[in-house]
């Protein structure tokens, strides 16, 4: 095993999946431990690191977004979700609590290498020295390292990991209409059906943060048919 190999943590209380995804993925040139349950994850990460983690849904004990809370109040290691699961409001928990992609069983194994490969470019992007530390627009300020957002009148307002994400997504593109599929692809790193409305509900949550009124929006207007569009300059 090359001493580069992406190192990964599967977190699933199934041996067989456990065992597919191990065999599948050591195919792909990745390392792979597996462990049944939060408990044994946690352990094993109290005494080594891995690249990224694929943590279960449903687990006996903690189940996987009780979890991803922790590992996200410890560290950014990458998290794709996996689970049974396809609801849009469990996809959009999972993001919310910090989760870098979700994929729902069952999945083609090409899928998630392919899902893995892209969340690790991401990441690796996002832990580049930011050049810019605080971005302004429309009265407010963007606070990249702290990842929370300073209102006209001097209020600090944390963000979820994917408020910030969608954020750093607009401000990059300002009044610029972005697809749901061109905004859920550079927020989460991975494209989507055109019928998930997963992005519809972060919008609107980012909205409420900013004091947005979702019937008549300022800043993150509503293109029908299109997507959405930041309707201000970023300096």
């Amino acid at each position: 095993m090359s001493a580069q190999a992406t190192r990964l943590l599967i977190v699933d209380d199934d041996p067989d999946i456990r065992s597919l995804l191990a065999d599948y993925l050591q195919g792909y040139g990745m390392q792979c431990s597996s462990v049944a349950n939060g408990s044994a994850m946690l352990e094993l990460l109290a005494r080594d690191s891995f690249d990224l983690i694929i943590l279960d849904l449903m687990l006996p004990g903690e189940d996987g977004l009780s979890l991803c809370r922790q590992l996200r109040g410890q560290g950014e290691t990458p998290i794709i979700m996996l689970t049974a699961r396809g609801e849009t409001a469990d996809r959009v928990v999972g993001l919310e609590l910090g989760a870098d992609d979700y994929v729902v069983k069952p999945f083609d194994p090409r899928e998630l290498v392919a899902r893995i490969h892209t969340v690790l470019r991401r990441s690796r992007r996002q832990a580049a020295p930011l050049e810019v530390q605080e971005v302004r627009f429309a009265g407010w300020t963007l606070h990249h390292i702290k990842r929370e957002i300073t209102t006209p009148d001097q209020l600090l307002i944390p963000l979820s990991h994917a408020e910030y994400r969608l954020l750093c997504v607009f401000l990059e593109r300002p009044q610029r209409v972005l697809s749901r599929e061109q905004l859920l692809d550079a927020a989460r790193g991975r494209t989507i059906e055109a019928f998930d409305r997963s992005i519809d509900l972060l919008v609107s949550r980012l909205r409420q943060k900013l004091g947005d009124d979702p019937k008549s929006p300022r800043l993150l207007k509503t293109v029908r048919g299109e997507g959405y569009l930041l309707d201000c300059k970023v300096e």
